[in-house]
């Protein structure tokens, strides 16, 4: 009969810190229990049969329980590569205090730690060997670790992949690449077949949350004794679960707590705060007596409040709402209050609720100060602005450890990847370009929607991964990623527009999972800073696209040229923190280089139309059947109805043209604020707005006109002039924005001067007077966007995409891929 010896070689202990009361009684324990002590009982409890502690330089630990069975004393040794500090940990096992106390003598050298650590026959295990300690560790690193070790951890501690391609590695070493290693590092390989690599598995537990979470199964060992010669001789398999961003952020969150625990006591009133009750049940199982956190944050306060106070009162600054936040979120959640009530105890469990309770609280209080911010701006206090960014700091660091956990967990992912290119060639599948695309706009009827929408048809069609990512609503479908918004703010005097605030924790937990190669922020709005912020945290590189002349908006709508100056201070900002600036035009670039863009990031991409959609053949006496118009020329308008789009200029200039004889009628289709100001000015004049059209309406409205006009001087592109110079219309646009260079003036349309009604008016009056002229431009028009299918730009934008971004990897050398 086989007997199987199961051990959990990698933990570690805080020497003497007290088990809580009701976890003693679980396990049987006598209220003297040290920390180490516990450790050791949950581990056993755990189904281990063996137990050590590996602590970081110091045996304490191990001592505290080598009087119990099964245990041996081990640390972990924390040594470098002399000549440029690189990091390592090596568990040693089963070692003596002298032994221990000789270590420290040569720790800070692995090329003389290694071969000591041999002479004394010690049982040596390089911990987690593709994380980068202190951010130095290199292929050249792992190609040594390679030579001077010979039995590697799957650690419990970190990222399932990096675990998964440690063992891939080892699985493609051979003799050849041995010794090629050897050679290149003149450093000989130990042991007669050096190639073959043994496993262990360890929890690497720093909180007391995770012990057990992995370890190491042996089968024919009777003791510690033969557990450890059968692990020197490769035959230990790692078992367990690893770990996850959330649990490194539960982890760190659970070390602060605990620290700040141990170093002041409660006040009664902390221990009705059931906010605290919550934190104590899922940040530390020694005791369940409340947080010296809340002490900290009385430092904050200048006084005592209770859990009712926090509950029902005023907040009078961040730090007090942050509370009322926490109490209302947990009281308003069954499952939460099972945790505070202590009923839950799984780790993976408590790790999620954890996650879930934070995302939520910080998302009411980014919702808060968004607002803050946002009335401030509205009402030009800048003091009041930067003193709600600074109180923002706030919930920087209470998000920090998930920042920290995704940022680090996305880092090994990478290098893992990378290791997986150089040791094990053709290991790796191909990974397709995965474009993760934020916008503010997608069910708001506007070009840049339409846009959007008309991608992700496009990407299905190509098999091309892109995925938009709003913040209307929650929804996961093919090509589209929707997030409940978390908040939102109706701009004053502006009231159609919406701004919604995403809930960030939630967003960065899903691009860590998908694992996007891009990030393309449409908007510099709040789903772009969200993608800007996700982009520095994971490190993915980060686009944006500039559709929309924000600046030029808010100069309009404020009349403040001030504010205008600040908005375009703020986009300078925000897009030069993108890898790539995708402008839709010339002009576009122009103008953002000269508000201080770089110009080096920009980029003019291809703009395309729907030339089936938008067709002349699609003209069906729409005008005349739907709203009676029978007139010599029908003028049209299609677009946003605001003042920013020129539209009084407009319809100054139609007011000449009808004063000067011509027969002509106007027709707008679209919404917006200027609307009925519009109406009222033109109420006596052949005018019609027709509202919102879509489908065939719209483009029948676009093929029964006679010509189309945009008089804005803000747009970046103006996708509705390509529409209708495919529907064969001459277009009259001005000389400012994107919309001229998609016109060739006096052939397939006619370029004027912005802002003026005189020449505009000039315009209209030489083509509704002449009708030949306006159907040679408009022929000249169809066939001049012709091949200009949204089917080819979409292509060679994508095509823009791939060749900006850079691949991670170098080459692999060729022993690799010979070997």
């Amino acid at each position: 009969m086989h007997q199987t010896l199961t051990a959990d070689l990698h933990v570690h202990s805080k020497y003497s810190k007290r088990p809580s009361q009701w976890l003693l009684q679980k396990l049987g324990c006598p209220e003297s229990f040290t920390e180490p002590e516990l450790i050791y009982k949950t581990a056993r409890c755990k189904g281990m049969d063996l137990v050590t502690i590996t602590d970081h330089n110091v045996i304490d630990g191990a001592l505290a329980i080598g009087h119990l069975p099964g245990t041996f004393i081990s640390e972990e040794i924390t040594t470098y590569f002399p000549e440029d500090g690189c990091k390592l940990h090596v568990l040693a096992y089963d070692i003596t205090e002298a032994q221990h106390r000789e270590i420290q003598l040569l720790r800070r050298n692995v090329f003389e730690l290694v071969p000591w650590l041999r002479e004394q026959d010690i049982v040596h295990v390089l911990a987690h060997p593709l994380f980068a300690v202190n951010e130095r560790l290199t292929i050249d690193h792992l190609e040594q670790c390679l030579l001077l070790f010979n039995t590697f951890e799957c650690n419990g501690c970190r990222d399932q992949l990096q675990n998964e391609v440690l063992q891939t590695m080892l699985k493609h070493l051979n003799r050849p690449l041995m010794e090629h290693l050897a050679d290149k590092h003149d450093l000989p390989p130990h042991g007669p077949k050096p190639w073959i690599k043994g496993l262990t598995g360890g929890s690497d537990d720093h909180s007391s949350l995770n012990i057990g979470s992995m370890y190491t199964r042996i089968t024919d060992a009777d003791d510690s004794s033969s557990f450890l010669r059968r692990v020197r001789a490769g035959q230990g398999t790692p078992h367990g679960t690893p770990a996850t961003p959330q649990t490194m952020a539960h982890n760190l969150y659970s070390i602060a707590y605990q620290f700040y625990k141990d170093k002041s006591s409660a006040a009664d009133w902390q221990k009705k705060s059931e906010a605290f009750r919550f934190a104590d049940a899922v940040l530390d199982f020694r005791n369940n007596t409340p947080s010296s956190l809340i002490n900290r944050m009385q430092g904050f306060f200048g006084r005592r409040k209770t859990s009712l106070y926090f509950r029902f009162s005023e907040p009078a600054s961040l730090q007090q709402h942050i509370i009322r936040e926490a109490e209302k979120v947990i009281a308003g959640d069954p499952a939460l209050r099972n945790c505070a009530a202590g009923k839950v105890r799984s780790e993976r469990q408590l790790e999620k609720e954890l996650f879930r309770f934070v995302a939520t609280a910080t998302d009411h209080l980014f919702a808060h100060l968004g607002d803050r911010i946002l009335h401030s701006a509205m009402g030009a206090n800048i003091f009041d602005i930067f003193h709600t960014i600074g109180s923002a700091g706030s919930l920087y660091s209470i998000l920090s450890p998930y920042f920290v956990g995704y940022g680090l967990f996305s880092r090994e992912q990478t290098f893992g990847e990378h290791c997986l290119e150089v040791f094990a060639p053709g290991s790796v599948p191909v990974r397709e370009l995965s474009v993760a695309h934020f916008t503010d706009t997608f069910d708001d009827v506007n070009g840049v929607a339409r846009t959007l929408h008309r991608q992700v048809r496009l990407a299905k069609t190509h098999e091309k991964e892109l995925t938009i990512l709003h913040c209307n609503r929650e929804e996961t479908l093919k090509g589209i990623r929707g997030f409940a918004p978390s908040g939102s703010f109706n701009v004053p005097e502006y009231p159609e527009l919406n701004l919604t605030y995403p809930p960030f924790l939630r967003i960065l937990a899903h691009c860590f999972e998908a694992r996007y190669s891009m990030l393309l922020a449409a908007t510099p709005g709040p789903m772009g800073l969200a993608a800007l912020a996700v982009s520095k945290i994971l490190g993915i590189p980060i686009h944006g696209t500039y559709h929309t002349a924000f600046p030029q908006y808010v100069g309009t709508l404020t009349r403040d040229s001030s504010l205008e100056d600040m908005t375009w201070k703020y986009m300078a900002w925000f897009y030069n923190q993108m890898d790539t600036v995708y402008a839709p035009s010339k002009a576009t670039k122009v103008e953002l280089v000269e508000h201080g863009i770089e110009p080096g990031r920009i980029v003019v991409y291809p703009r395309g139309v729907d030339s089936e959609q938008f067709h002349p053949a699609k003209a069906n006496g729409f005008y005349k059947d739907r709203y009676g118009i029978d007139t010599p020329c029908t003028m049209l308008y299609a677009g946003r109805v605001s003042r920013e789009k020129n539209l009084d200029v407009l319809a100054e200039a139609f007011e000449s043209v009808i004063a000067g004889g011509v027969d002509a009628h106007l027709v707008i289709v679209g919404d917006g604020p200027y609307r009925e100001e519009m109406a009222a000015r033109l109420k006596n004049l052949p005018v019609t707005f027709t509202g919102y059209l879509k489908g065939d309406d719209l483009s029948a409205a676009f093929a029964g006109a006679d010509m189309f006009v945009f008089p804005s001087a803000t747009d970046t592109f103006g996708n509705v002039v390509l529409e209708a110079m495919a529907s064969g219309l001459p277009v009259i646009a001005t000389d400012q924005g994107g919309p001229r260079e998609n016109i060739t003036h006096e052939r397939t349309g006619l370029i004027v001067p912005a802002g003026e009604h005189a020449p505009l008016a000039a315009a209209i009056r030489s083509l509704a007077e002449n009708e030949p002229l306006r159907s040679w431009m408009g022929a000249k028009a169809r066939a001049s966007v012709e091949t200009r299918t949204f089917d080819t730009t979409f292509l060679e934008t994508w095509e823009i995409f791939q060749n900006e971004i850079h691949p991670v990897a170098e080459p692999a050398p060729s022993i690799y891929s010979a070997a």
